[in-house]
């Protein structure tokens, strides 16, 4: 038995210069839903696409890039990269794959998050 038992949500903290920017750049690049901006707190959280899992955008004047990677599975990575690229979104060289197994891709965010696709390739077989 756990120590403590956690819920079914999650939520990625993240610094960003513009949270306000940063939360339109979610909603526009991805399809996240703003959840509210909490402006006197310097907080603001999007949905993400994945139930119970929300990005948190913490607004700082120096943010601390890179400082965590969320990994969202996605069914066609290459066109979804296609279109991101198209939006001149920054990708981390090219997208990697494990034959059988994976194909994933390191994109940013505004301020230099990093992000990751992945696309299962193994058929469902776990």
């Amino acid at each position: 038995m756990p120590l403590v038992a956690v819920d079914q949500t999650i939520t990625i903290a993240m610094s960003v210069k513009d949270r306000h920017a940063s939360a339109k750049w979610y909603e526009t690049m991805l399809g996240f839903e703003l959840l509210y901006h909490a402006d006197e707190a310097g907080w603001s959280e999007v949905q993400t696409n994945t139930p119970g899992v929300a990005i948190g955008l913490g607004e700082h004047t120096k943010p601390a890039p890179g400082n965590c990677v969320p990994v969202f599975g996605i069914a066609d990575l290459d066109s979804a990269r296609q279109k991101l690229e198209q939006a001149k979104v920054r990708f981390d060289g090219e997208t990697d794959v494990v034959e059988g197994m994976v194909k994933t891709a390191t994109f940013y965010d505004l301020d230099g998050n990093a992000l990751m696709l992945a696309q299962d390739l193994t058929g469902g077989i776990e």
